[in-house]
């Protein structure tokens, strides 16, 4: 008999709080070490040992952070968009030069390529990495708490590789997005809910200024489509590893090319202004 079925027919003598999420032993991490581990699974380079150790570094952090939230799907999304703006000012975007010397001998369009390909790759490790989560929670007993930490983490880490994407087709096109980690965050996050370049009209604000309703919507919007094609993570066994690697490098790669579309709009606009 489950623990609901079993609540349901007698009192719990635990009391009355023990149908709720134990509460986590550690601290919940900062904003900080949060950010720190999702940068780090930005990385384009990371090894799939890498990227599995850094994943459960995440998960644990997203469960110490609560998870009571994640089990209701308003909540759920709201708590998501809450950790994404929390993380985007620690999400590292590398600048021209850094870009160049990482991916020498390329000229603009061919980076621009490579980042896209790079950015594809690694969502699709972290949907691979997800799947192989849940496929050891399938093998043995499911649990409803690993399931919702478990797409939250995912959901965010591949927010968190696809802003950064953004940022640096920006740099490669030269449109660099002005500020700090904290005052590029509002821009970059409105442009991955918006599936396009930076709005120059934006203004560079921290992160912590308030979103327009609008604004907000649009970015849950956004986040429930991601988080919907995140629930193939729970496949049995190895199904949801290949379907969610599979679904994230193509909805990457779609991200990327509508924003080099937009960016080469705007450049030609641009050359053609100067021109006159």
């Amino acid at each position: 008999m489950s623990h609901a079925d079993r609540s349901a027919d007698e009192p719990d003598p635990a009391g009355p709080e023990s149908s709720q999420a134990e509460p986590p032993t550690a601290e919940p991490p900062t904003n900080s070490e949060l950010g720190d581990t999702v940068a780090r699974l930005t990385d384009e380079d990371l090894e799939p040992g890498q990227r599995n150790r850094l994943l459960g570094r995440l998960i644990g952090q997203v469960r110490a952070r609560g998870v009571g939230d994640l089990f209701k799907p308003r909540l759920a999304l709201k708590w998501i968009a809450d950790a994404v703006g929390d993380v985007a000012p620690y999400v590292p975007v590398r600048d021209i030069e850094t870009l160049r010397k990482h991916h020498p001998g390329l000229d603009d369009d061919r980076l621009a390529e490579r980042l896209v390909r790079n950015a594809s790759r690694a969502t699709a490790g972290v949907g691979a990495a997800g799947g192989g989560v849940a496929a050891i929670e399938w093998a043995a007993t499911p649990t409803l708490l690993s399931a919702p930490v478990l797409l939250a983490a995912e959901t965010v880490t591949v927010v968190a590789i696809e802003i950064k994407l953004i940022g640096e087709l920006h740099e490669v096109f030269g449109q660099p997005v002005p500020g700090t980690g904290g005052q590029r965050a509002i821009p970059l996050v409105m442009a991955w809910s918006q599936q396009r370049g930076v709005n120059p009209m934006v203004p560079g604000v921290g992160i912590g200024a308030v979103l327009s309703t609008a604004a907000r919507r649009e970015m849950r919007d956004r986040l429930l489509r991601r988080f919907g094609r995140n629930l193939t993570t729970l496949g049995p066994f190895l199904t949801g590893a290949a379907v969610a690697s599979y679904l994230n490098r193509r909805a990457t790669k779609s991200l990327g090319d509508q924003v080099i579309d937009d960016l080469r709009k705007r450049q030609r606009k641009i050359i053609e202004g100067e021109s006159r």
